[in-house]
């Protein structure tokens, strides 16, 4: 079995998957793994830890790991999460995805050192799964909205902050508000404060996605042909039904870009 390890800033995300074979056809694969965990990132925990954790939390299923792909955008748990990997590495292959390690997306950007490597096994995914141009929206601590062509090609996006962020933010800034839950309000017009918190950060956050989305929709124009748009991440179903401009969900979107990043070097 593959093991895909996704570490965010705020979560870790965990996807078992049959392990393919080399010569599998990437279009093929389904993106959803026969099981899945989540939890949070804690940038101190030592690779002790995250042994400890990690079988821990795929008991029987630990030892049918025979491949790792993982990623992470948080320096301190990347540097214990390769710790952790070079120690399985005598009993299982495994492969840390960042700068350097090819993917086969080419980045059409001025610094491609620069790009978070969640970034690229999303648009890789992305393109695999739709076979057009696509935008995908990663909604998480950040909201990563990035663009890659009907080739493959990355070509950039746009950040901003995240839902979580901007609910802490308010919370904090404002003294006369608090975090609420991130529950559908009866409308649009909150009728409490509650409601005009909930209405405000989640229909402003799918605003925020059709606003930009519509803008590099615009840029890209009629010669970039069908584009997909498909949101992701821990965030997402907030968003997912409230964005009009959204035509897909694909809650594995990361964890399918690692499974295919694995199979381009399960080939060489």
């Amino acid at each position: 079995m593959l093991l895909c390890i996704d570490v965010g800033n705020t979560h870790v995300s965990l996807g078992l998957y049959p392990e393919p074979d080399p010569g599998t056809d990437p279009s093929s694969l389904d993106p959803v793994p026969q099981r899945r965990w989540r939890l949070r990132t804690d940038t101190s925990a030592t690779a002790d830890e995250l042994d400890l954790t990690v079988s821990g939390m795929l008991g029987a299923h630990f030892p049918e790991v025979t491949a790792v792909a993982a990623l992470s955008t948080v320096p301190g748990p990347s540097r214990e999460l390769r710790t952790l990997l070079a120690r399985w590495s005598d009993r299982m292959r495994t492969l840390v995805v960042g700068p350097g390690v090819r993917t086969g997306v080419p980045l059409l950007v001025d610094q491609p050192r620069e790009v978070g490597a969640d970034r690229v096994v999303n648009s890789l995914a992305a393109h695999h799964l739709f076979g057009t141009a696509a935008i995908c929206v990663d909604l998480g601590t950040c909201t990563n909205v990035d663009v890659v062509t009907a080739k493959g090609e990355f070509l950039g996006g746009a950040l901003a902050p995240g839902i979580d962020v901007a609910m802490q933010a308010l919370a904090e800034r404002a003294s006369s508000l608090r975090p609420v839950d991130l529950l559908e309000p009866r409308s649009v017009i909150g009728r409490t404060t509650v409601e005009a918190v909930q209405a405000g950060v989640l229909y402003g956050a799918a605003g925020q996605v059709d606003g930009l989305v519509r803008r590099i929709l615009a840029e890209l124009g009629p010669d970039a042909g069908p584009v997909a748009v498909v949101v992701t991440g821990g965030l997402a179903e907030l968003v997912h039904g409230r964005a009009d401009t959204v035509t897909d969900h694909v809650p594995d979107l990361t964890l399918h870009g690692l499974r295919l990043t694995h199979l381009r070097h399960h080939r060489r």
